[in-house]
């Protein structure tokens, strides 16, 4: 009596030729699957079917990739009452530049003609003044050591006319104020690199001072004056 085949499906009992057997066995191999767990094929069928589902969803309002929603349109759009007392709400959380508070004001939704009459309305009165809004920014700028080019920056982005921007800046540059900024910045990053390679200690500082808008020349003089060994101050 000839020993059972184990191993290779229906067809090896009947003795049948290598293809037979190969035909068999993926027959059993189906039929398991098909009692069992679902196949790769319908895996990856299925797969396809919920990534294609989730590709042809529309993004919720606020979420990644969604943005915010526009703002619905105000009933009081033209209403230069109620836009003032929109804008003195905002003046009492900051102060502004006249640039930056009409943005604000247009963004809730007011019309541009109303915000303008609203916004001189308020410069006239002194509550909006741009002057001594870019020397408060000037100071605080120059407290976090920044340089000539990243107060401009600073300055127009905060709403300022750039034309301001650029009188306030020229005349801090005349008092050298920016030179006396780029050296307080050296002294901060002298002693927070102290006893670090002077190449490291040096390229630190002209990142620092990069970032923060200092001229070139003006961060080789510094650097030439401060880093000149591996001490704190030199």
């Amino acid at each position: 009596m000839q020993p059972p085949v184990l191993g290779l499906g229906r067809g090896a009992q009947f003795g049948g030729s290598l293809e037979d057997i190969d035909s068999a066995a993926n027959v059993d191999m189906g039929d398991e699957s098909l009692a069992g767990h679902h196949s790769p094929g319908r895996r990856s069928a299925r797969g396809s079917d919920r990534r294609t589902r989730r590709r042809g969803r529309r993004p919720r309002a606020g979420g990644f990739g969604g943005g915010s929603a526009p703002a619905a349109p105000r009933a009081d759009a033209v209403d230069a009452d109620a836009c003032r007392e929109a804008a003195l709400t905002l003046l009492d959380a900051a102060a502004r530049s006249s640039g930056a508070l009409a943005r604000r004001l247009v963004d809730k939704g007011f019309d541009t003609n109303v915000v303008d009459q609203v916004v001189d309305r308020l410069t006239r009165l002194g509550l909006v003044d741009d002057q001594a809004y870019a020397q408060d920014l000037l100071r605080s700028c120059l407290h976090r050591t920044m340089g000539e080019r990243g107060v401009l920056s600073e300055m127009t982005r905060k709403g300022l006319d750039p034309g301001l921007a650029a009188q306030v800046v020229a005349q801090a540059s005349r008092e050298g104020l920016f030179v006396d900024s780029a050296y307080e910045l050296g002294r901060k990053v002298a002693r927070k690199t102290a006893g670090l390679d002077l190449k490291v200690r040096k390229r630190r500082f002209w990142s620092a001072g990069s970032r923060k808008g200092h001229s070139p020349g003006l961060l080789n003089q510094v650097a030439a004056d401060l880093f000149v060994s591996d001490d704190s101050l030199d």
